[in-house]
């Protein structure tokens, strides 16, 4: 029996998602994530799963990284990005990332049911107005991505909560962990993305904002 991953906060378009999914794979056994953090936990459970359906604004991530870090860490799994999104320059980033489709969430029924169809027989899909595009990234952040897919599920989920202007005790709060954990994870993500402090952090991430000159939330500087 086939996988499939679907990922999406808002429970109204989940649903509209699995009913496209019982058209297109009627066999098809479904697990569902509301959050970037219960994904991780999904996609590790189900190593075998053959599609996700990724939602672009979920929480714990902003704009592109998760869908970096996801194939990062797990190339082998097809990801069709779903957002809200029309424009042609998000799905060319969205296939930049390594995303094997695009569906704006204003696609009818029949056109998602396509897209499943095509990515699971191993296509690339995007919409017919978006047809003649292609995988698109600024060098910097193609950087910046490669460098987020090699972090850990949970340094990922510290350098989303750093991007959000959380503070380390606020981080260990919600981790359940101490904040000497926080900053070993800070001292780790750090090196790896070759930034010096939580600033350059933050500033990096922005980079696969589905904005990237939008103003950041307040940095503290702690260390």
């Amino acid at each position: 029996m086939r996988e499939i991953l679907i990922a999406d906060d808002h429970p109204l378009y989940r649903d509209a998602l699995r009913r496209a999914v019982g058209q297109a794979v009627p066999d098809a056994r479904l697990y569902e994530s509301d959050s970037v953090p219960a994904l991780f936990v999904q996609v590790e459970a189900h190593p075998d799963a053959e599609l996700l359906l990724l939602d672009l604004h979920m929480p714990g991530a902003r704009g592109f990284s998760a869908l970096a870090h996801l194939r990062g860490q797990h190339p082998g799994l097809p990801v069709i990005v779903v957002s809200a999104h029309e424009e042609v320059s998000v799905a060319r980033r969205a296939l930049g990332h390594g995303a094997a489709g695009y569906i704006p969430k204003s696609s009818s029924a029949e056109t998602i049911v396509d897209a499943i169809r095509h990515v699971l027989d191993g296509e690339v899909w995007l919409p017919p107005q978006f047809a003649n595009s292609t995988a698109e990234l600024k060098s910097d952040e193609a950087h910046v991505a490669a460098r987020i897919a090699e972090l850990t599920p949970q340094q990922f989920r510290v350098l989303a909560m750093i991007a959000e202007g959380l503070l380390n005790k606020q981080i260990a709060f919600e981790l359940g962990v101490s904040e000497a954990t926080v900053k070993a994870h800070m001292t780790a993500i750090m090196r790896k993305l070759g930034c010096n402090n939580r600033t350059q952090v933050a500033l990096a991430a922005s980079q696969l904002a589905l904005d990237p000159n939008a103003s950041l939330p307040g940095i503290d500087s702690e260390e």
